[in-house]
């Protein structure tokens, strides 16, 4: 199995609760629009919003649309240019708070609707339940998930994969005991441009540090 990010890449990668409310604000929204807009029940996005639960990449993805900027305002991810991406290579990236480490493996050109990513996956850790646009495909690369898919529960090994519709109620979960890899495509867009957006200065207090690496970078953005 490839190693996870690194302690060093990992430490101190922001959680997007403070910059989610910022810009929520920022837009004059209040928490019941941009359920409304997203799709997200108030209660979790209260629950973001104060860094209680971290949001995976395609509940992300439904948040940054609603507010209108690109989830890279939310997190540091490596960009996509190349259609060739090699075993070891990729660059690895997470969404600050989650245990979820993320491999990018779609490129982007005029036309493209796949978003495909390479998950590894704790033992212990736990989606929320989620709906959205399109469909996705779940293929397990090693260990073992718990899916459940609307009222069905499935259990999917090494080698196994489920098929479903996005707005059907999912959620999966790692209750094995050891650490699992996933490839997830989907048709749900998770990166999109969209124009940048600038958010006013804060107190200390909610300071917000970029997650390290290289070759790509965003700006940082601060709450009240």
């Amino acid at each position: 199995m490839t190693d996870p990010v690194s302690k060093s890449e990992t430490d101190g990668a922001p959680k997007v609760g403070v910059l989610i409310r910022a810009r929520r604000r920022q837009m004059k929204m209040t928490l019941q629009q941009l359920g409304d807009a997203s799709g997200i029940s108030v209660g979790y996005l209260s629950q973001v919003e104060r860094d209680h639960s971290t949001p995976s990449l395609g509940t992300l993805a439904q948040i940054s649309r609603a507010l209108d900027v690109g989830i890279e305002f939310f997190i540091a991810a490596p960009s996509a240019e190349d259609a060739l991406t090699r075993n070891g290579e990729r660059q690895k990236f997470s969404v600050g708070g989650s245990s979820i480490i993320y491999e990018r493996i779609g490129a982007e050109f005029p036309g493209s609707v796949l978003s495909s990513f390479i998950l590894t996956i704790p033992p212990g850790y736990r989606s929320e339940v989620v709906s959205h646009e399109g469909e996705e495909i779940l293929f397990m690369l090693e260990g073992t998930i718990t899916l459940k898919v609307d009222t069905t529960v499935s259990t999917i090994s090494t080698g196994d994969s489920l098929h479903f519709r996005g707005n059907s109620p999912h959620a999966w979960w790692n209750d094995s005991g050891a650490p699992a890899k996933m490839l997830s495509t989907g048709t749900l867009s998770i990166f999109h441009s969209r124009k940048i957006v600038r958010l006013p200065d804060v107190d200390s207090s909610n300071e917000v540090r970029p997650l390290t690496r290289t070759k790509t970078s965003r700006k940082k953005g601060n709450s009240t």
